[in-house]
């Protein structure tokens, strides 16, 4: 057994009976894709998780809305240590299909998917400001949650990251600042 992406314990791809529509979907990417579909699970009626490569994100992404996906309703960041998850939450009907990629901490970039979904711009945004991924072709990354004046680097969420570290570089900035 090992640890799957989605924090649970499996042996392969787990499958729900009874779920035709979910399972449907899970086979329709898993051909089409192939091996850039790492993982798959339909965790209940109309909840679908499905971590995929980062470099398939843009051709996965531009299938699911061309299957109705087109509606975001989050994006969720996640530090895993040396590695930053992020995971598109999108919403056709009453299907919840949550799309995942990971991209190395070192190296956080993803191509941004708002020229599909013009609605993840916030999100994305969002993302950039609390985990430090950049949404590469995206039309504004500037601070949206963050002050303007924050220090290049911290980025709050991630797990390196405690309270009394981000005091002191605050305070640090403060001061440059002043001076």
């Amino acid at each position: 057994m090992q640890l799957s992406c989605f924090g649970r314990f499996k042996e392969e791809s787990k499958t729900l009976s009874g779920s035709t529509e979910e399972q449907e979907l899970v086979n329709d990417l898993k051909q089409r894709f192939g091996s850039e579909v790492a993982e798959t699970l339909i965790q209940r009626p109309r909840r679908v998780f499905i971590t995929i490569t980062s470099d398939a994100l843009i051709e996965v992404m531009s299938y699911v809305s061309q299957k109705g996906y087109r509606h975001v309703s989050t994006i969720t960041g996640l530090d895993l240590g040396q590695s930053l998850s992020v995971i598109y939450h999108l919403i056709e009907g009453n299907v919840v299909l949550s799309l995942k990629t990971v991209v190395p901490k070192s190296d956080p970039k993803l191509s941004t998917i708002v020229n599909i979904i013009p609605g993840a711009e916030l999100y994305e945004r969002e993302i950039h400001d609390m985990f430090g991924v950049v949404f590469q072709g995206h039309p504004d990354l500037s601070p949206l949650i963050l002050p303007e004046k924050w220090p290049a680097g911290l980025y709050p969420l991630r797990k390196e990251w405690k309270v009394e570290a981000i005091k002191l570089e605050l305070e640090k900035a403060r001061v440059k600042n002043d001076v």
